[in-house]
């Protein structure tokens, strides 16, 4: 995992945060392929010379191709209460997602409905409720237009599987380097243009509010795009 120890973003003796990679898996999948979780745990057994098995626990999940704060919680008291603010949506996440054309509306609140295929693992995107389909909601803003491509900020309300991917594609700006869900064509390094950006929430031991926002890929597009941050 390429330059692990600099991406860390926090860590405590409770939580570690990590700025994933486009293409880095959050945890292991039928690919066989290494993931972050095996990763990081192996890093902290031989960083902190600990003995045995090191426990990690992943708290949510990016896409494969996704970028972005990623939170492990290192002890089980931690990843109960963390999961818990997620259950209860008191985590504000948002994303930074760099979309195909210009988009004439600021700002705008998508509610829709979506049915994941797990054969061909898509999402289908629904206007109104279909059997099967769970209610997706998500703000978005934009932040700055370059030459094709337009950065959205947005703020998840919910957590459905390819949810910013799916719902911005159906409004017609599929993100760049997205294929599956309409993107023109691939990024050289097999990703997508989709960030997460920041993350907040209150520490479940410490009980402070802690901010985490992580620095995008290292390509030039990304690179344009900051000079729209806030």
């Amino acid at each position: 995992m390429k330059n692990l120890k600099d991406r860390i973003l926090y860590e405590d003796n409770h939580l570690i945060i990590i700025n994933k990679l486009p293409g880095e898996l959050s945890q292991g999948d039928q690919t066989g392929d290494e993931s972050l979780l095996d990763t990081i745990k192996e890093l902290i057994r031989i960083r902190d010379q600990k003995p045995g098995n090191v426990f990690l626990g992943l708290i949510h999940r990016l896409d494969r191709p996704t970028s972005g704060v990623l939170v492990f919680a290192k002890t089980t008291k931690a990843l109960s209460r963390m999961n818990e603010l997620f259950k209860t949506r008191e985590v504000k996440k948002v994303y930074w997602a760099i979309v195909e054309g210009h988009s004439e509306i600021k700002t705008e609140r998508l509610e829709h409905f979506l049915r994941k295929n797990p054969k061909n693992n898509k999402v289908t995107v629904y206007s109104k409720p279909t059997p099967d389909s769970k209610k997706a909601v998500l703000e978005y803003r934009v932040l700055g237009n370059l030459d094709n491509y337009s950065l959205f900020e947005v703020e998840l309300h919910t957590g459905r599987s390819h949810q910013i991917r799916s719902q911005l594609s159906f409004i017609g700006y599929p993100i760049k380097g997205d294929l599956k869900y309409g993107a023109k064509r691939s990024n050289p390094d097999g990703g997508i243009s989709l960030h997460s950006r920041l993350i907040r929430f209150i520490h479940p031991v410490k009980k402070e509010e802690i901010t985490i926002t992580a620095p995008p890929p290292d390509d030039s597009l990304w690179k344009e795009c900051l000079k729209f941050a806030d």
